[in-house]
């Protein structure tokens, strides 16, 4: 009995190899739907974001500075971050366009509810 049952599981183990490469193709269609592709849309945003800069834009960093575009260089941007106040960032440091709260705005909190028995 003991036999029979490895004769069988040896006959089994050997596969196609069509099936191995059938396999390792749907693996790699998946990586590539889910990783990659994604990735280079993501990439493609961003470069068409630092194409389209402009003075006057509101920005802000992949380090959190708030900032208003003074000036637009080839690989850099000087940003105004306050009255008086600018700082240059490379381009690439820009994370997204965006509004500026104003200074004595308060932040907008989300609402809650609270329920009372």
């Amino acid at each position: 009995m003991a036999d029979s049952f490895l004769i069988l599981a040896q006959a089994g183990a050997g596969g196609s190899p069509l099936g191995t490469f059938g396999f390792l193709a749907v693996l790699v269609a998946i990586m590539y739907f889910v990783m990659i592709r994604p990735q280079q849309k993501q990439l493609k945003e961003h470069r068409n974001l630092l194409a389209g800069l402009k003075k006057g834009d509101d920005v802000v960093t992949s380090g959190g500075i708030l900032g208003r575009i003074h000036q637009v260089d080839d690989s850099t941007v000087t940003l105004e971050i306050a009255s008086g106040v600018r700082v240059r960032v490379l381009k690439t440091a820009v994370s997204a366009k965006g509004t500026i709260p104003a200074a004595g705005a308060p932040a907008a909190a989300p609402a809650e509810k609270k329920e009372e028995k």
